[in-house]
């Protein structure tokens, strides 16, 4: 059955109609992988590239694997440093995987995992130069995200928290903000996703999808929960679009009462 037109997305050229998007590191093994992505009805995942595994046997059987699936692939740049890592790295997966898509990855800081701001505004730059759409993960930060968009990017991954934390969405009011200052950015919330429930926030605050890799993959079942976080997503974006009714401090009745008899006991 062909979703409806509303129901469809655009994105980097392609028109999908999953809003999700999967890691596919940390899994029990490849076969448990490929059935998460089916239970999602995920449509992109995103493959780490490693330069001494580009030969290697496991590695080559491994992106086979992946690219039977039917899905589109975003090669990401995860574990560079250095601007020359990452375009390196990002012209690899263009070979490899035929796309000019790249998650690009820059970390500044070991601990948290938190992108170099500087360094990856200037591979991005490099990057749109050179033709790719990229797709830079980045923090909330409204600064950052300008320059990021100066350089040529239309799709921004802002952190919902630190990479595997599982902690959600850490600034609601930073994403809300990123989120109305543009409308016309896709915006993807990538790192720090636990639960369903926290990509259902990030959809239902208008973001266009949602990365998970560690909460599915590490999940008891990553099965089943490659297909709650289909549905979360799925169901965030419908609320979205239906709109939500604002909260207030009062209540409100949900049965009218005018017109409703009163009994008075003599």
């Amino acid at each position: 059955m062909t979703a409806p037109a509303a129901a469809r997305w655009e994105i980097g050229g392609r028109s999908l109609r999953s809003r999700l998007l999967l890691g596919t590191a940390r899994y029990p093994s490849l076969a448990v992988l490929q059935q998460a992505v089916a239970a999602a009805g995920c449509e992109i995942v995103t493959i780490s590239l490693r330069r001494e595994s580009a030969s290697e046997r496991a590695g080559s059987h491994f992106w086979t694997a992946i690219k039977e699936l039917g899905v589109q692939v975003l090669p990401n740049t995860a574990g560079c440093k250095t601007v020359k890592e990452a375009l390196t790295t990002a012209e690899m997966g263009r070979e490899i995987f035929e796309t000019p898509w790249v998650k690009l990855e820059v970390i500044g800081d070991d601990y948290t995992l938190q992108p170099h701001p500087f360094l990856l505004v200037e591979a991005a730059e490099e990057l749109c130069r050179r033709g790719f759409q990229v797709f830079p993960y980045t923090t909330e930060d409204l600064v950052i995200a300008e320059r990021l968009v100066q350089a040529g990017c239309s799709i921004l991954m802002p952190w919902g928290a630190p990479i595997g934390s599982g902690q959600g969405l850490n600034n609601p009011y930073a994403l809300r903000t990123l989120r109305a200052r543009y409308p016309d950015v896709a915006l993807i919330v990538d790192a720090g996703i636990g639960k369903p429930s926290h990509a259902i926030a990030a959809m239902e605050m208008g973001y266009d999808g949602v990365l998970v890799n560690t909460a599915v993959a590490r999940a008891t079942d990553p099965i089943q929960m490659g297909r709650a976080f289909g549905l979360a997503v799925e169901s965030g974006r419908l609320a979205h679009l239906a709109g939500a009714i604002p909260a207030q401090e009062m209540a409100e009745p949900s049965t009218p009462v005018t017109g409703t008899p009163f009994w008075h006991q003599a």
